[in-house]
């Protein structure tokens, strides 16, 4: 007898047998049935043990049958699998035990009818963690538009119109002369118009730029910028702050340094810079490459900083000779990338879930 015919036969018996009153055990009826057929020693994969008995020509027409086999068995199995799952939910909610507007199952669990629970973005677990950490040290969380005045995004964080600093901050304009802000800190700047100190808030949101696209760089990022103003505020408060940040973060063994920086809106201004996580400070991969992360530098620029410049505090009405503070900003996207190990940003962006799953 042929023996493809005989598969064919012996499956379509076992499929047109009528439904198990439990629907449980219909369905491991139905993965029983896939492996009797479908399993790497099942009857199908042994089908193809036939083409070495025959000629080329023979070969070709009878790998095209098993082929048509296999796919009509994988078809009606889907079938018949959603058809118990079906009735399976449908005796559930008959039951009674089963409520509809409960959440899903937890991602792994295996309820009949229920589809698996996702799980939030290692961005946004970063988010939470930022403002945990802030609020328990006092830190209240403020918001503002996305869509921002040059006057709040740039003049007033000492950034005036001829300042060649606008062009490190290049970003896109809208018709009416607006722009898509380059940095939550106009956040910073409407909280201390609205606002007297002392101040501590935390600014987290989504800014845009008009950055060539790599390993590090985004055209749109998520950032996090923090200010604190008060009455006798010192480098010795910045310092102490973002230490305890970076060492809850990163654990306290990680290496960081302060550096000097130039930007308009703090004076004096500094880098906390982490040491590169992907080659291990040394600037270099295994093969001899130049680190693609920190491009041969062994350190990473986590942290921009420093004290509130005065002309800040004065264009918000603030008097620098009675108060004085320190601003901070941060990119969510790196800093996930430095926590895990990823070696590029825009896989962060990429929709692949087998990566997302693993951090």
């Amino acid at each position: 007898m042929d023996p493809i015919l005989a598969v064919e036969q012996a499956w379509q018996a076992e499929a047109g047998a009528a439904p198990l009153s439990d629907p449980a055990d219909d369905l491991a009826r139905l993965e029983a049935l896939r492996v009797r057929f479908l399993g790497k020693k099942g009857e199908v994969a042994a089908l193809m043990k036939v083409l070495g008995q025959l000629s080329p020509d023979e070969k070709r027409a009878f790998g095209q049958r098993v082929n048509q086999l296999k796919d009509q068995v994988t078809a009606a199995l889907d079938e018949l699998r959603a058809q118990a799952e079906a009735r399976a939910e449908q005796a559930a909610l008959a039951a009674g035990w089963l409520d509809p507007t409960l959440p899903t199952a937890a991602a792994g669990a295996q309820v009949v009818g229920l589809p698996a629970l996702g799980h939030k973005h290692p961005i946004t677990r970063l988010l939470d963690t930022v403002i945990d950490h802030f609020t328990g040290l006092g830190f209240e969380v403020a918001s503002g538009p996305e869509i921002e005045d040059t006057w709040h995004n740039f003049d007033a964080l000492n950034i005036p119109d001829n300042h060649p600093a606008r062009d490190v901050w290049d970003t896109f304009y809208t018709t009416r002369g607006e722009v898509p802000r380059t940095h939550t800190s106009s956040v910073q700047i409407r909280t201390m118009q609205a606002q007297r100190p002392p101040i501590r808030v935390i600014s987290p949101g989504k800014c845009f730029r008009n950055e060539s696209i790599d390993a590090t760089h985004l055209a749109a990022f998520n950032q996090c910028e923090g200010l604190y103003v008060d009455r006798g505020v010192t480098l010795g408060h910045l310092k102490a702050t973002l230490e305890g940040w970076v060492h809850r973060l990163f654990g306290p063994d990680v290496k960081i340094r302060f550096r000097p920086a130039f930007y308009p809106f703090v004076e004096p201004g500094l880098d906390l810079d982490a040491q590169c996580f992907f080659c291990g400070g040394g600037g270099h991969l295994g093969d001899g490459g130049t680190c693609p992360v920190c491009r041969g530098k062994g350190w990473l620029e986590v942290i921009p900083c420093g004290m509130v410049h005065p002309n800040v505090l004065r264009n918000c009405g603030i008097d620098p000779a009675e108060w004085s503070g320190f601003a901070f900003g941060m990119g969510f996207d790196r800093l996930v990338m430095l926590q895990h190990g990823i070696d590029d940003l825009r896989r962060l962006y990429s929709g692949r879930l087998d990566l997302v799953r693993q951090l």
